[in-house]
């Protein structure tokens, strides 16, 4: 574990290494090209400090080079004004920060505690939180790829856009990215576009000054309580016109300025934006900026419905019964067998928004610690979620009227559940399948119901 220093200007270089007092890291230092590439090789690097003239050395992309070569480096640009800008795009490929010259060793050596004790943190709980990750995301091919892009994406400064319909986890994912990045110890802010009047969104993202409009005052907007950390915009595609510009401004030049200034200001925010509308389209109809939509575009999420993910149900509950027992005052220890077949069952089309505020409602309706069928709200009782059941054969006894949903034993719970899953996937191994049983059962007591199917 070293400190890697790359630095041309041999003075500054000395001065840091007599001053320097954490005994238990060394520092290597470096003053050419040759030197900084051999070290970076060494795949030993926890921390480097790059001379912004060493960005590109030889033609070599060195951040990439580092991070290639040592994963969990953490990587700060030492830079002046004249090439600031070179060391900001630095930022996109994966450095932390960049630090202005001159810069003292005091300030170099408190980054690198920083940079450090995150890095501890991060191991310290990266194991288990990527189990309960796999847990919540669910572990199809489509949920998969998202949890591996997110992995990815998540140490860059990269700006993502992340679609879906409403109460899909957008948030949360954007939540992930920024836990799984550098940036884990800066602020993460949500904000939702789509709930803020239209006449002072734009004071709340980027702030005011008195006086700019009637009751304005001077105030840092989002993007500077933000500053260092990550900015998730949601429902991004209900901004202005107006709006859009400045964001758009925003991402290319990474300068802001509060309503009623002439001022820019420069600030180092990640932006995340998401939306359950069709970007293309708002596009296509002028009222999304095509330019915009290609800046926060770099990465692209599509998070796919509860319904698609059924996998992920019972780990979501898990963790929605921890989330509010605090607040309700119950803990929640079983769940009703016919209660289960019901959340099982529904189609959720608030997705896992509309699961929380389920299973919210559950454990404040719940008598004790078990949830029951009947603690559940009504739209996911049996008289509500399962079709008529076109599989029976027509017969007086199948043509009875069903008992009512707080009548029926669990037995009846099952056939119901089964008959519905049939009738949704119209194949015998596809149904078995999600139900969890095997074919020959399923066949039996579908023979049992008395269902047509092909054998």
């Amino acid at each position: 574990m070293i400190v890697l220093l790359a630095d041309s200007d041999k003075k500054f270089v000395n001065e840091i290494l007599e001053s320097w007092s954490i005994t238990e890291i060394p520092v290597t230092a470096v003053t050419n090209t040759a030197d900084m590439i051999s070290a970076a090789a060494s795949g030993e690097v926890s921390v480097a400090f790059l001379s912004a003239d060493f960005l590109w050395a030889a033609e070599l992309d060195t951040v990439s080079y580092l991070m290639d070569h040592n994963p969990d480096v953490e990587i700060f640009v030492l830079c002046e004004q004249k090439n600031q800008s070179v060391a900001e795009a630095s930022l996109s490929r994966g450095a932390s920060k960049y630090l202005m010259k001159p810069v003292a060793v005091a300030n170099l050596e408190n980054t690198v505690r920083k940079a450090l004790q995150k890095r501890s943190n991060k191991k310290s709980y990266q194991l288990m939180e990527n189990q309960v990750l796999e847990e919540l995301f669910g572990n199809t091919p489509e949920m998969q790829k998202i949890l591996k892009t997110i992995y990815k994406i998540a140490p860059t400064t990269s700006t993502v856009l992340i679609t879906g319909e409403s109460g899909t986890g957008k948030e949360f994912a954007s939540n992930i990215i920024h836990r799984l990045s550098k940036r884990v110890n800066e602020p993460f802010l949500a904000v939702n576009c789509g709930a803020i009047p239209e006449n002072i969104i734009e004071s709340e993202l980027f702030g005011s000054r008195k006086g700019a409009f009637t009751g304005a005052v001077n105030k840092k907007g989002l993007f500077e309580e933000a500053e260092g950390g990550t900015l998730f915009l949601d429902e991004v595609a209900e901004l202005s016109q107006a709006v859009q510009v400045k964001l758009l401004r925003f991402l290319q030049n990474r300068e802001i300025r509060r309503v009623g200034e002439n001022e820019n200001r420069t600030l180092d925010v990640r932006i995340i934006a998401a939306t359950n509308r069709n970007v293309v389209e708002e596009v296509k109809n002028g009222t999304f900026r095509e330019d915009l939509y290609y800046r926060l575009n770099t990465f692209h999420i599509e998070m796919p419905p509860l319904r698609e993910r059924r996998s992920v149900i019972s780990s979501l509950i898990k963790h929605f019964i921890i989330k509010h027992q605090n607040e309700t005052g119950k803990t929640i220890r079983r769940i009703s067998s016919s209660a289960q077949i019901a959340l099982k069952s529904y189609d959720y089309p608030g997705n896992i928004r509309e699961l929380e505020n389920i299973i919210e409602h559950a454990m404040v309706m719940a008598e004790n610690d078990e949830i029951t069928l009947e603690d559940l709200p009504e739209a996911l009782h049996p008289s509500y979620i399962v079709p008529e059941n076109r599989y029976l054969l027509s017969s007086p006894a199948t043509q009875k009227s069903e008992p009512e949903s707080e009548d029926l034993s669990l037995a009846e719970l099952e056939r119901r559940h089964i008959i519905k899953m049939f009738e949704k996937h119209k194949n015998l191994s596809l149904t078995a399948e999600k139900l969890g049983i095997s074919r020959t059962t399923l066949w039996r007591k579908l023979e049992e119901y008395k269902v047509e199917f092909g054998h």
